[in-house]
């Protein structure tokens, strides 16, 4: 028996219980009315539908009767059908999203208990123990997370979709598929961050090995042997976080769990299949409508950004590497031979030490001290034989 019934047949042996006294004349008519917890004219009205129904007619007629506002039979038969035959899978979340972009008015409860009711998604298992969750932070840019999934987001092909995010708002700041997570586009992720909002606090990450050095598998990692990517953030003056468990990430975690059901389907919906136009989507479709549903307010209303006043932001988030040069003025890197024009500086490099800069697009440059020398292509082909100033 359902609770309201249950509730039903308990008001009716109590009204049976309180008449019989009050016919019996030891207590008044708003004496009655205190015992049912209702005034004397509703005891008046349940006394006279008593007199013509019976029990029967004290039962509550929402009960019995169908609401003006339930919804037709033929709405949620046309409901079940339209996902299964075009969403099946999606999450009750993603397809009302849809539903209320495509014109529907119902609300969320009523399109996902419906349907469960249809047996088209199953009801959500009963969650864990009790665990505290972390506050938040409580300014945009005081902590940006980034995380990458490897997941086959099209038919027959994994990728990895590199998120960057606030940890305040949970927006998402920057966000593309590349074929393999690493120093690049995780220095891709950070460049976007700052070009849009500015220098940020710290980065919360895991650790990964373009992330951090960790000496002893599943240990601590080493904050002084710096990777590229620590190096980077170092001269920016932004602190680093190392996650030690899934646990810890959370809320990266739960992020990819909606991206990897709702993108694959969405890419799907559009037939997209090649990373390029994946990456056009999510810029110009996916991510604004994700933060725009996803979005929270921050705690505070100001903000931890600073803006980025330099104009050499490309020359810290790349990789850096030393190499002597040899009698010929040349630099071997990788495989590749950069020949260093001559210019007004010095006669010549020989055995001079200079910097390799790799950028995130594989062009190449190298530096002698804060003066760029030459510029390169990914095939090491000299681009550039002006004179460089001082930078």
């Amino acid at each position: 028996m359902r609770p309201t019934e249950l509730l039903q047949e308990i008001r009716k042996m109590r009204f049976e219980e309180t008449l019989s006294i009050w016919t019996e004349g030891r207590i008044t008519q708003e004496e009655a009315a205190r015992m049912l917890g209702v005034c004397s004219r509703s005891f008046r009205r349940y006394v006279d539908r008593y007199k013509e129904n019976g029990l029967d007619g004290l039962a509550d007629k929402r009960l019995i009767q169908v609401s003006a506002r339930k919804a037709p039979v033929d709405e949620v038969f046309a409901l079940a059908e339209r996902y299964q035959n075009r969403y099946r899978g999606w999450t009750a979340k993603h397809f009302h999203a849809w539903y209320q972009r495509e014109g529907g008015t119902r609300s969320y409860s009523w399109v996902k208990k419906t349907l469960q009711e249809q047996k088209c998604i199953k009801k959500a298992p009963k969650r864990g123990v009790h665990r505290k969750r972390r506050e938040r932070s409580p300014m945009p840019g005081m902590m940006i997370h980034q995380d990458g999934s490897t997941h086959q987001w099209v038919p027959d092909k994994k990728w990895d979709l590199i998120v960057t995010m606030d940890d305040a708002t949970n927006e998402h700041y920057s966000m593309f598929f590349v074929d393999e997570e690493g120093t690049h586009s995780s220095m891709r992720g950070v460049k976007e961050v700052i070009q849009k909002r500015g220098l940020f606090c710290s980065f919360y990450s895991d650790r990964g090995s373009h992330y951090w050095h960790t000496p002893q598998a599943g240990g601590k990692v080493d904050k002084k042997n710096l990777t590229q990517f620590g190096r980077a953030m170092q001269q920016l003056g932004i602190g680093m976080i190392a996650a030690y468990s899934p646990q810890a990430r959370g809320r990266s975690e739960r992020v990819f769990h909606t991206h990897q059901s709702r993108l694959v389907k969405e890419l799907a919906l559009h037939n997209i299949t090649t990373m390029e136009a994946a990456n056009r989507y999510i810029e110009e479709t996916y991510l604004p409508t994700y933060n725009e549903e996803f979005m929270q307010p921050p705690t505070l209303p100001d903000s931890a950004f600073i803006p980025w006043i330099g104009n050499n932001l490309g020359d810290i988030l790349c990789e850096k590497d030393s190499r002597t040069v040899s009698r010929d003025n040349c630099v071997s890197f990788e495989g590749l031979i950069l020949q260093i024009p001559a210019n007004d500086y010095r006669c010549n490099y020989i055995k001079a030490r200079v910097q390799v800069h790799r950028y995130l697009d594989g062009s190449l440059a190298i530096f002698h001290g804060p003066r760029k020398l030459a510029s390169y292509d990914q095939q090491g082909k000299l681009l550039t034989l002006k004179k460089v100033q001082n930078q």
